[in-house]
């Protein structure tokens, strides 16, 4: 069942690749006490389900007890692997369809016996690892069964006062009828029938209740159903500062305007604490008189700075927080953020009494955070090194803070860019993100907003943009804008979209679904997609985002075509384009990458797409096998030619390409359990197979064009992916329980203590100085480079003649075989030739002179001294800084300076707090500075100007 599936299972799921099938069903005997054996048959489509070799299906069951509780069956197994205990029974096969058994010998005893009287029992069929399923299918319990087939049960029925509803059921025996409105009985029936037809007329709004007893034994069976009152809804153009969502008047901080988008609904009410959470004609919304789906309220009377909390009730008796909520309550999660003492979220707003689902909260005149860097000149696209991490597995604190206490390990790595999975707020607290239930909000298990804000203000302090990876393929069953028009079978708020849902396909038009699959073709759906990239582009001033996903945003393809799927969709490429069009008009410098893996002609059509104007979507580029081929010494599939941008047949170095990321199993695990093993040296070998990590480095970081490390593979991390939440568990295979662990939390290289270990700190001082290097000379910005890979013998010439800098060729030589090479490295000319990694020099007199290279080593040669060149930066326009002399030891620090028009220096201690300010006195030069006062230690020096912001790191001694 999808809710229960998401709320008690599936907290930190990201994506996976779930198809639903529609499945036949009986059961036999038709109706059943909890006490009885049952037996179901299913006739499915194997072809679709994969299975019309294996027959290979399992069933996923859970029940529904008296006090409408819902627990899984205990031998379910996990879902990406089911139990053996619950295979279905292969009969046979006509063609593509299969039939298949499944007996309960007593259901009480396969639902786990629990202790109150199971009402119902729900189930689906699944293959083991589930990435196909059935539909949510639900039988009730009990010999005698009452259905009631007018109105639908739990349905509330919006009618004008006088209107008759024919109130009808059927009974599996005779039975006598009682109905009751509000209580009081409207209606008995004069003898028992296996059939009720009532007339009732309304004249109140009312709860109904339709009691059918069985004439036999005194078994009562009861539905409900409610019937309101329509209510005059009145038409009133909407105030011009508000728009969907919360609005704030800026010259009333007394009062706020909600707006809500809600078609098919006859009215809405506001509930709150402002109101005592009740229904009032006095909070009854408007409707818009240009769209009268739109509507709208203003809430007077408030006190500024204080919080409040509401939710929007429709008139079908939904509840449901704001979609456009930047801040939400949730009563499933927010009791479990701050515990053990430990506080993540200070004065965390408290969950109010009384009240289910997520709501949302208020507060006008609430202090903008202020930004220290409000003009961040991000790096350029070509040039980015992104590093990638999940904040609840990067450090031990799983904390904003944190993060902020980790800006100096970031910056000394050298990285420009840091990419965090999704942080919008997702079910549960401990997750990947990709489970996103409110797109527009923060989630509060990392921290407050203002310390996510100061962490993205430290990043731009120290030049590293900030780019936040976005779910927005789907959402979870706690969205608003799916909860809002669904189908409840069970009536406990959650269910699948219904077909009048505005925003959501009722079954996914892709083959990699989860959740409620977005149906990106609709206005509605497009106007969200926008205003949550507006949201964090403007409140918190990301540089941009890696979409997920992207292969679900068509409409063509059905859940099971795979071919369809991957194949080029037109209607995938416009819909993505007027969303990065979108973005763009939000920061025309905004970053786009796409998760698309797909074919080199569809995503041409971004990568390409006005490239001319410096834009451009980057695409996500995996070369994780034929890294780690190299890594683990075999030559198969070692060719990483890839890598460069124009093998896709992009015209722009968009190519964002990764040999490991959060997908993916780490290299490192793969060295040491799978490596190669040679006569005296193997790859197995953990300080071998950390030495070879360097020479990695060397052939990924410097090929021009964007780059990502995932977290911690500067410092050879070696945990699979697969690991358990107890840090040594690995699970690898499906059927093993209790299931794969991919999701479980991962140990903190920091915890680990691997950032003081030699061996690996030694990993990250060489790629530090590999990406030094990368980004201090203009060689390596250049769209001009030769990939030479396959035989664990990969050479790189990268060329850039049209430098105003000596160094303008650049020759990588590697050798990933297990013995040492003698490498022919075929320079571009004889003459000196610089190693500038130590900037040790060699006459080459002969090009093709083999160079001998011990095994896991790297050679990086210069035509020229890395120390030779200007390292102020590739830009000419840009401003730079740099200290002359570091450390400082004197009481006066001599730094030299470009582009510092109408500029100012700041310095910054490593927490983030401004210790001194200085007026730069010209544009372009040197100058000597005081830091007289400053105490022993790091601190980081930033010049802002007209042309941006520069930082360096400055040592007092």
């Amino acid at each position: 069942m999808k809710y229960f599936y998401t709320l008690m299972l599936a907290f930190l799921l990201p994506y996976l690749a779930i198809a639903q099938q529609t499945v036949s069903y009986s059961v036999s005997p038709p109706t059943f006490n909890e006490t009885e054996a049952i037996t179901i048959t299913f006739t499915v489509n194997e072809t679709n389900f994969g299975v019309a070799t294996s027959h290979a299906l399992y069933l996923w069951a859970w029940s529904i007890d008296s006090s409408n509780t819902s627990a899984d069956s205990p031998t379910n197994g996990t879902w990406t692997a089911s139990s053996a205990a619950n295979k279905l029974t292969y009969v046979s096969s006509s063609g593509s369809t299969g039939t298949y058994t499944f007996t309960m010998n007593t259901v009480k005893s396969f639902y786990g016996n629990r202790p109150n009287p199971l009402t119902k029992i729900g189930f689906l069929v699944k293959t083991i690892n589930g990435s196909v399923q059935s539909q949510d299918i639900f039988v009730n319990v009990g010999k005698f069964q009452f259905n009631l087939t007018n109105p639908i049960e739990g349905s509330t029925n919006v009618v004008n006062s006088g209107t008759v509803i024919n109130v009808t059921g059927t009974s599996s025996q005779p039975a006598n009828y009682v109905v009751k409105a509000n209580g009081n009985t409207v209606y008995t029936s004069s003898s028992a029938s296996t059939s009720l037809n009532f007339p009732y007329t309304v004249t109140q709004d009312a709860n109904m209740e339709v009691v059918a007893t069985n004439a036999a034994d005194g078994t009562v069976v009861t539905k409900t159903f409610t019937v309101s009152l329509a209510i005059p809804v009145q038409s009133a153009a909407i105030p011009a500062y508000m728009r969907q969502g919360i609005n704030y008047d800026p010259a009333d901080p007394t009062k706020v305007g909600l707006a809500l988008y809600a078609p098919g609904k006859a009215y809405v009410h506001v509930i709150g604490s402002f109101n005592n959470w009740t229904v009032s004609a006095n909070y009854l919304m408007k409707k818009d008189t240009t769209n009268p789906n739109l509507y709208w309220i203003e809430i007077t009377g408030l006190t500024p700075q204080q919080i409040y909390t509401f939710q929007y009730r429709t008139a079908d008796g939904i509840k449901v927080a704001d979609p456009y909520s930047p801040l939400v309550l949730s009563p499933y999660d927010d009791q479990y953020i701050n515990q053990n003492g430990v506080v993540v979220y200070p004065n965390l707003p408290a969950y109010p009494t009384g009240q289910d689902f997520e709501v949302s909260v208020i507060q006008t005149a609430k202090p903008a955070y202020n930004w220290t860097v409000t003009n961040f000149a991000k790096p350029a696209k070509e040039n980015l090194i992104i590093y990638e991490l999940l904040v609840r597995d990067f450090t031990t604190q799983k904390t904003w803070q944190s993060l902020i206490d980790k800006i100096s390990y970031l910056k000394s790595l050298k990285i420009n860019a840091v990419e965090l999975m999704p942080v919008m707020e997702f079910d549960g607290n401990s997750s990947w993100g990709y489970n996103t239930g409110f797109h527009y909000a923060l989630d509060k298990a990392y921290g407050t907003p203002e310390k996510f804000k100061e962490f993205i203000d430290l990043c731009h302090q120290n030049g590293i943009a900030v780019i936040l990876d976005i779910a927005l393929n789907h959402a979870t069953g706690r969205s608003p804008i799916e909860r809002m028009w669904m189908v409840d079978p069970d009536g406990n708020g959650f269910g699948d979209p219904s077909a009048d849902n505005p925003y959501f396909n009722q079954v996914a038009k892709h083959s990699y679904s989860v959740f409620n699959d977005f149906n990106h073709s609709k206005a509605e759906t497009k106007y969200y997609v926008n205003r949550v990239l507006e949201q964090w582009i403007k409140e918190y001033k990301v540089d941009g985002f890696r979409w997920d996903l992207t292969k679900g945003f068509t409409q063509n393809c059905t859940a099971g075509d795979d071919a369809c799927t991957n194949a080029y969709q037109q209607d995938r490429v416009n819909i993505l384009k007027g969303y990065a069009d979108n973005q763009w008009s939000y920061d025309p410098t905004s970053y786009i990458i796409f998760e698309h893996l797909g074919t080199d002609s569809e995503e041409q059509q971004w990568a390409n797409y006005k490239v001319s104007e410096g834009k451009g979507v980057m695409m996500w580029d995996k070369q994780t096998n034929p890294y780690n081929q190299n890594t683990m010494g075999f030559a198969e599939s070692s060719n990483f030619n890839r890598v460069k941008y124009t093998t896709h047949g992009f015209s722009e170095r968009r190519a964002d390409s990764y040999g490991e990321s959060h997908d993916e199993e780490r290299i490192m695990y793969k060295n040491i359990n799978f490596g190669a093993i040679g006569t005296g040296y193997s790859t197995r070998d953990l300080a071998t197979a950390l030495e070879r990590q360097k020479a990695y480095g060397a052939v990924f970081l410097t090929v021009p064009g964007p780059k990502m490390i995932w977290q911690f593979a500067e410092l050879g991390f070696d945990k699979s992916i697969y690991t358990c939440e107890d840090g040594i568990t690995v699970n690898t295979e499906i059927d093993a329980a209790p299931g794969d662990c991919k999701l479980s939390e991962k140990p903190s290289a920091f915890g680990l203590n691997y950032d003081t270990d030699a061996a690996r700190k030694s990993i990250y001082d060489t790629w530090a100085k590999i990406l030094e290097l990368r980004l201090s000379h203009d060689v390596f910005n250049t769209k001009t480079f030769v990939v030479e890979s396959g035989n664990l013998m990969p050479r790189l010439y990268i060329y850039n003649n049209s430098t105003a800098s000596a160094l303008k060729n650049v020759v990588i030589l590697a050798n990933f075989t297990l013995t040492s090479q003698n490498i022919v490295p075929n320079f571009p000319y004889v003459g000196n030739w610089y190693n500038l990694m130590d900037n040790t020099s060699m006459s080459v007199t002969d090009t093709a002179a083999p160079i001998t290279i011990e095994p896991g080593g790297f050679r990086i040669f210069g035509n020229a001294s890395a120390l030779a060149t200007d390292e102020v930066g590739s830009s000419k326009n840009a401003v730079s800084l740099v200290l002359t002399q570091n450390p400082v030891s004197n009481g006066n620090a001599t730094i030299r300076y470009a582009n510092a028009k109408n500029g100012s220096l700041a310095i910054y201690d490593l927490t983030g707090s401004l210790v001194k300010t200085v007026k730069v006195t010209k544009d372009n030069g040197d100058e000597t500075i005081s830091v007289n006062g400053l105490k022993s230690g790091m601190y980081l020096l930033q010049l802002k100007s007209d042309k941006g912001v520069a930082v360096a790191k400055l040592i007092v001694k």
